[in-house]
């Protein structure tokens, strides 16, 4: 039976490289995703601070219109969209108040709630319904040779810990040793990547961005790979002004789902890697990665038993 799919706004805009790589992924595993008809915004996090009942009412309108189409589960790839969505199931459930005022405004468009959606996020389907043995049979390409330092943030695990330890995950860490990678152990992996402070307060999000990308090449990491849009995006536009505060961090930052895509032998071009500004072309079979950032034309990274990093311009 085919997962609800919900892939919430990023994935069409600044995060579209993870719907481009997550959809042939999900098709190589033989995993179906029908997403959902007439979706709209999930409210974010920001919007639970500004109207806490409306935002309910967004979030909860997604989970009736999988309960409509007969979803008995709705994937959610983006870590806000998936935190949200069970936000709202979460005060559906425990708060009859918050409960009255939804249902009465979905009831309103003929909708409503029964609570039957659970809500998944692609990790744990990986995880829970594949296995890894499954993808690891799939593994055509193994990662061989790439350090990767797996990069959670702070939404999927907390508060509703789901599906992984809310303190250590280690679900991207299995799924990464399954594709052959060597899997780079990091004490910042559930840390925040400063949200939407790095466009309001960028003095306290780009620091830490800098802080993030600064532990990961000390571990010894040549990749990061993250499971967030707003995560990517954070951990990979900033560089130059990175360079310009502290020193230059230059890392790739890519979805998890890309580099499966690559162990599976998909084609760079299905995958979306050509978005990143600092991009990542993993050289298969020769335990080699090179990065050139699309900012700074004079920032290259080529890594192999170490890293070397050009001047930021």
């Amino acid at each position: 039976m085919p997962y609800g799919y919900f892939p919430g706004c990023s994935l069409r805009g600044t995060g579209r490289a993870y719907e481009e790589s997550l959809l042939p992924v999900f098709r190589h595993l033989g995993l179906e995703l029908t997403e959902l008809t007439d979706w709209n915004c999930c409210g974010a996090t920001a919007y639970m601070s500004v109207d806490e009942t409306q935002a309910c009412v967004l979030a909860a309108r997604n989970l009736a219109l999988a309960e409509r189409e007969g979803h008995g589960e709705v994937v959610a790839p983006c870590s806000a969209c998936y935190l949200v969505l069970n936000k709202a199931r979460h005060y559906l459930e425990e708060y009859p108040a918050m409960a009255e005022r939804v249902q009465g405004a979905l009831g309103r468009g003929g909708m409503g709630v029964r609570g039957r959606v659970a809500v998944r996020h692609p990790l744990d389907v990986l995880a829970n319904d594949v296995g890894w043995e499954a993808i690891r049979a799939k593994v055509t390409h193994p990662l061989r040779g790439l350090r990767v330092a797996p990069y959670y943030g702070c939404q999927i695990v907390r508060p509703y810990a789901t599906f992984d330890d809310p303190h250590d995950p280690v679900s991207m860490d299995r799924l990464f040793e399954a594709l052959g990678a060597t899997v780079v152990r990091w004490p910042l992996k559930t840390k925040c990547c400063g949200g939407s402070l790095t466009g309001t307060i960028p003095e306290a999000g780009v620091r830490l961005v800098y802080h993030l990308c600064r532990e990961a090449l000390k571990r010894g990491a040549q990749v990061i790979a993250t499971v967030c849009p707003l995560c990517q995006f954070n951990l990979d536009a900033y560089h130059d002004d990175i360079a310009r505060r502290w020193e230059d961090v230059r890392i790739p930052t890519v979805y998890f789902t890309q580099l499966m895509g690559l162990a599976f032998g998909l084609a760079e071009s299905e995958l979306g890697l050509h978005r990143g500004f600092v991009r990542m072309r993993w050289r298969r079979g020769e335990g080699e990665i090179a990065s050139k950032s699309k900012i700074t034309s004079k920032s290259k990274i080529t890594s192999k038993g170490g890293s070397e990093r050009g001047e930021g311009t």
